[in-house]
């Protein structure tokens, strides 16, 4: 009991600074569309085999049930989100938060590890015989329902997974040659593979300036607009690189309301951030403060996503919903897209019963609106 009233405080505590409106504003985040992650079953039963923990924290729901998006996983949660429609006529729409590339093995591997090579997700997408899918992104697109934003060119720290690789890491090696590198890593730093823009050496940031100047020009190349929002993956990000962002044209950061960042070497500062709160790029930090992950079965997920809700309009802040890619994903367990699915439905229902004068939007909508009413205050 004390325990829930603790973490009952500290989520009003949370929503207090920051950005305010008295608007009912919803705005749905999902992470990690693009990346490949668990390539198959047999993938998985073999790396099981050979001794890689897959089960490690929460990255076990991932490995067991996330791998590249097909049709038939966009065309259900599409199906999904055009059931409903908000007060202004509008559908739900998911800031579907994309990778735009992923590590091409063949060419890695065929230069010794020497150097890193990568391939566009859409290469990818038609390896895994998953050709139509791009064809689905850009109906999201067309419908208002699915708005790629930049999740960075790969969900992979590149340096640190490549000098593992080049020291004959023995789990690397075996995951590199199932296509795979998702799982958490027992190294100095204990930086995680799929954390691309933790810091393990000062130097690394050069390759992570070139992987989000590169990144963002293949997002132009793919969607045919520049991304504007920008989400790290796993969330340790040196700040250094929020200028290289904005010279490519991110003017808006996620970022956790305690920001780990990391210096290199182990060394670690800790940024607070708040919604609409100001970087000196003049970039906007767009917080989360809602949670809806139903491919994790330890909570009533609805039930819990609706607090944080009434939580967020109660202090008068837009309701920032992280959902990720691998609750609507099937293509390793069919049950897991649709339970994903059924949740959703049934969180949008509810949402629009308790508030129907509810709006949905994109982060980009929500970034923009702050960035107008800043303005005019000033």
């Amino acid at each position: 009991m004390i325990q829930y009233l603790n973490k009952n405080i500290l989520k009003n505590l949370s929503n207090i600074p920051g950005w305010k409106t008295s608007r009912k504003l919803i705005v749905f985040e999902s992470d990690d569309w693009g990346s490949i992650r668990m390539p198959s079953i047999k993938t998985l039963n073999y790396l099981e085999s050979q001794g890689i923990d897959l089960t490690k924290a929460d990255s076990k729901r991932y490995n067991f049930n996330d791998t590249l998006e097909n049709e038939e996983d966009l065309s259900e949660l599409f199906n999904s989100l055009k059931m409903y429609k908000d007060i202004k006529g509008n559908n739900p729409v998911f800031t579907a938060v994309a990778i735009v590339a992923n590590p091409d093995f063949e060419k890695i591997k065929n230069g010794s590890f020497e150097r890193y090579y990568w391939e566009p997700f859409t290469t990818t997408l038609e390896k895994y015989k998953h050709k139509g899918t791009i064809d689905m992104y850009r109906e999201g697109i067309v419908d208002k329902i699915f708005i790629p934003q930049f999740h960075g060119r790969e969900h992979l720290n590149i340096a640190v997974w490549l000098r593992d690789l080049q020291n004959k890491n023995k789990q690397a090696l075996t995951a590199f040659d199932s296509l795979m590198w998702g799982f958490n890593t027992n190294r100095q730093y204990n930086i995680d593979y799929q954390a691309a823009f933790d810091l393990e050496l000062v130097s690394d940031l050069k390759i992570q300036s070139e992987s989000i100047i590169e990144g963002l020009k293949l997002f132009y190349e793919l969607f045919g607009y520049n991304a504007s929002f920008f989400v790290p993956p796993n969330g340790p990000f040196n700040n250094q690189l929020e200028k290289i962002a904005s010279q490519s044209g991110i003017k808006f950061m996620s970022a956790s309301k305690m920001q780990k960042e990391p210096q290199g070497n182990g060394k670690n500062k800790t940024k607070f951030h708040w919604l609409g709160q100001k970087n000196k790029h003049q970039q906007i930090y767009i917080t989360r403060n809602c949670s809806f992950e139903p491919s994790d079965n330890s909570r009533d997920w609805v039930n819990s996503c609706m607090l944080e809700i009434e939580n967020a309009f109660r202090w008068k802040k837009p309701a920032v919903i992280s959902s990720h890619r691998v609750n609507y994903i099937g293509g390793l367990n069919n049950k897991n897209r649709h339970n994903g699915n059924q949740n959703l439905k049934k969180l949008i229902k509810h949402i629009l019963i308790k508030w129907p004068e509810v709006e949905f939007m994109t982060t980009e909508q929500l970034g923009n609106l702050i960035l107008k009413n800043k303005l005019n205050a000033e």
